[in-house]
């Protein structure tokens, strides 16, 4: 399929909130796809599971409203790696009836992937990648929803070092592009204040010899890059041996699964961001009805997301070039905040907030807005 050339831009018309104004089609779209691509299973699952919950509620919304032009979803299971995304990003670029995708989940995937999708003109929406690089790569058809690290980062180290009052903290990553991106503007944004760094790898389940190096540097904090299966395994090695500082991370550790790695004893005063504001008040309950299961980080992302397709349908396009061009002017209100795209796919506005383990359970109603 020949590359799109297509014009994004993001604009402030109001009258673009409720899909007035965009690119009028045919309504073609009508009984078609929107895809998910993510990580269903493995050991981050619970992120990707979260937001194909988003975008089934999203979906049940708008096919009870409009019966006569329902939309399904097809699911592609990434497990989150790089390796496996590419061949999942042929199968849907080769399917006629999938006009869009909500994903991909995670940074990785999105940087193996984001060509094939942009020389297909298949327009994206992902509800979690925050690498940076990913919207310098000029993919006129990817967006997100989501601050980007750099945001994050540098409001984490102000976090810790503002807010928590640390002066030595050390830094942690797994060497994923996700987990580096973020790590890197923590450890720029705390300047003289980190006194140490160190990577672990995924999978990995013995901590002993990052544990050793962090108490021997004297931090009184540190901060881990990366997701909530091994962040809850530092921070259980770390409480054994004896730190009492500072924990935090961002939002590959901000789910009710990374207390449940670390024990909750252990995960006690954890700090994880995300530049995700809490859900709507009704949110859940609506969640819970069609899911089955309670929503969690990247729920309301993954549900704006498919909301914005859905929108595009509803207003007429006809076509991916269509929907993309929608994507691009599309100014609106979120269950997860403000939503308009700058010229490279990027959210133009977000805030990065910090949750707190209390109690034993991750304190999703209560967070501190840090940015």
């Amino acid at each position: 399929m020949l590359a799109l050339s297509l014009t994004v831009t993001a604009c402030g018309s109001d009258d673009s909130k409720d899909g007035d104004k965009g690119a009028k089609g045919g309504g073609d779209l009508c009984g078609k796809n929107i895809a998910f691509l993510g990580a269903l299973t493995g050991d981050a699952a619970a992120l990707g599971q979260n937001m194909l919950g988003g975008v089934k509620l999203a979906l049940d919304e708008y096919n009870k409203a409009n019966a006569d032009c329902k939309i399904g979803v097809k699911e592609f299971d990434s497990q989150g790696d790089p390796k496996v995304a590419p061949g999942l990003a042929t199968q849907i670029i080769n399917d006629d009836s999938i006009f869009g995708l909500v994903g991909p989940g995670f940074s990785g995937e999105s940087l193996a992937t984001g060509k094939t999708f942009y020389e297909a003109g298949l327009p994206s929406i992902s509800a979690s990648a925050t690498n940076v690089t990913i919207t310098q790569q000029k993919w006129i058809t990817w967006h997100r929803v989501i601050g980007n690290d750099e945001a994050q980062g540098k409001a984490d180290a102000k976090y810790l070092t503002e807010t928590a009052g640390a002066t030595k903290v050390f830094v942690v990553d797994d060497g994923q592009d996700y987990s580096k991106g973020l790590a890197g503007y923590v450890k720029e944004g705390l300047g003289s204040a980190k006194v140490g760094e160190d990577q672990i790898t995924v999978g990995q389940t013995d901590m002993s010899a990052v544990v050793t190096q962090i108490k021997a540097s004297g931090a009184d904090a540190v901060f881990y890059g990366g997701y909530y299966a091994e962040g809850g395994l530092l921070v259980k090695q770390l409480r054994q041996g004896g730190f009492t500082g500072t924990f935090m991370s961002g939002d590959g550790s901000e789910d009710p699964a990374f207390v449940k790695a670390a024990g909750a004893d252990a995960a006690e005063g954890a700090v994880l961001s995300a530049p995700a504001a809490p859900a709507p008040a009704d949110f859940n309950d609506k969640y819970k009805a069609v899911v089955g299961a309670d929503a969690g980080l990247y729920s309301t992302q993954a549900y704006d997301a498919a909301n914005i397709f859905l929108a595009a349908v509803k207003d007429g396009a006809s076509s991916a070039e269509e929907v993309n061009n929608f994507i691009g002017k599309y100014d609106g209100e979120g269950a997860s905040g403000p939503i308009s795209f700058d010229d490279k796919g990027d959210i133009t506005s977000s805030t990065i907030y910090a949750y707190f383990v209390k109690g034993g359970k991750l304190d999703l109603e209560n967070p501190e807005a840090i940015k």
